[in-house]
Formats: structure tokens, C-alpha cells, sequence
């Protein structure tokens, strides 16, 4: 699963604008009163103006090899978010390791090195470092309910956990992180999980999907033979 573009919403619209181009760097390409599209390697992000936006949690695959370079960058541009006294992530389950920030939205953004991917870089890190959009949350009522209409529309998978508390759908290059927010807060701060809306364009099995997650679901607003030109 391959996330081209990931639109969210965002009530300090302009702080988000400066943080995103000033402070991580990242190239903003389109921009407008109420929108602005930043590049994310192969990905977009596309942040809104919005009013009633909530925070989201959403990750970013860097070099397999370069947390501690990450880690590094980041340090000097925001305050690193803890697990204890922890501030690089260990997940051996996933052969991956971490790193988390809030931005001015207050969404939990993750820079996550992969080792299954195998995608060393020998280069200085930075914002162009950053390789895609890999993970967006999608808390939800009922994991498995939200499973099955993925998989009526697409041909996606389920990559680790279950039906229970958390379910993460996709694959290392992209991936819902499904999880039941009765039952569980996002790591590692604890905060409240919310069914925060957005729209998403991803490819996968060389079809082009985009989905809206809005009021808790998903609906489908294109399907169709992906682009072979598309990065």
C-alpha cells in the first residue's frame, strides 16, 4: 500500500503552515488561504483549515538505518515525546524503530525507521530524508466492522494485531492503524484516540483508491487502475 496524498484538518492553520515549511522543512508545493499541500518523499500531505479538527496520529518511514540520525535532527527543531525516559522507540516485533512529536495541531507525528524495508541512505538526514507517508490512525467502535469494508473495496491486508484493541492494515509502506478507541489511547503519550477525519489517495495491487474516514467510517469516492507513471 503505497499513500499518495493524506489530507487533514487543522484549526491553527497558519502555526501548521509555518511548522511544516520553517521548522521540519518540508517543501510546501501548493498553498492557498484555507489549504496547503506539503512533499512528503512519494507522498503529499494536504492540511485544511477547519474548526472543529481534532489531533490525529500519522507516521512517516524514514532510512532503515537512520533513527539515530532522525532522532538527532529532530532534537534540535522540537521536543521529543517520551515512553519513560525512552525518546527512541524499540519495536522488535516490527524490526523498527521510532521517533514522536507533536506539531502545533498537537498530532502525534512519528518518524519511523523500518529494517524490512532495506533502504539504507548514506546521506546528511533531513526533510528530505523523510521517504513517504506510512501510517495514518483511524480509531474506531468496532475494529472488525471497519476491516471488512476495507476489504470490500481493496485488496488490502491485515499487516499485525487483531479485532480487539488494535489492528494495523497495509503493509510496511503504508498502513491504517486501526485501533478501538474505547479500549486504547495512542502511544506513547496516552492521549485520547478521536475518530478524526481525513481523506486519503493510496495505491495497492495497481489500483488507485481514494477513501474519506468521516463520523467513525470510511466511504469510497474513487477506485480505479492505478497510474503506472505514478512514483
Amino acid at each position: 500500500m503505497q499513500i499518495k496524498e493524506l489530507k487533514i484538518y487543522a484549526q491553527n492553520f497558519k502555526k501548521q503552515t509555518w511548522f511544516y515549511s520553517e521548522i521540519i522543512g518540508l517543501n510546501l508545493i501548493e498553498e492557498s488561504d484555507n489549504q496547503v499541500v506539503f512533499l512528503v518523499g512519494k507522498s503529499k500531505l494536504k492540511i485544511t483549515r477547519s474548526d472543529k479538527s481534532q489531533p490525529y496520529h500519522f507516521a512517516i518511514n524514514i532510512p532503515c538505518n537512520q533513527e539515530g540520525d532522525a532522532y538527532r535532527w529532530l532534537k534540535e527543531r522540537v521536543e521529543i515525546l517520551k515512553d519513560g525516559e525512552n525518546e527512541i522507540q524499540d519495536f522488535n516485533a516490527w524490526n523498527a524503530k521510532a521517533i514522536y512529536f507533536y506539531d502545533m495541531d498537537n498530532n502525534i507525528v512519528e518518524l519511523i525507521a523500518r529494517r524490512n524495508l532495506e533502504n539504507e541512505s548514506h546521506e546528511v538526514f533531513d526533510a528530505d530524508s523523510m521517504l513517504e507517508i506510512s501510517e495514518i490512525g483511524m480509531p474506531v467502535c468496532d475494529i472488525e466492522t471497519t476491516f471488512n469494508t476495507l476489504r470490500k473495496m481493496s485488496s488490502i491486508e491485515i499487516f499485525d494485531g487483531g479485532f480487539d484493541k488494535f489492528c494495523a492494515i497495509g503493509d510496511e509502506n503504508g498502513l491504517f492503524i486501526c485501533i478501538d478507541k474505547r479500549n486504547k489511547d495512542w502511544f506513547p503519550t496516552g492521549d485520547q484516540a478521536n475518530s478524526s477525519e481525513f481523506v486519503i489517495k493510496f495505491n495497492e495491487d495497481e489500483k488507485e483508491y481514494k477513501l474519506e474516514f468521516v463520523n467513525g467510517g470510511i466511504n469510497a469516492l474513487v477506485n480505479k487502475k492505478a497510474k503506472l507513471e505514478d512514483p
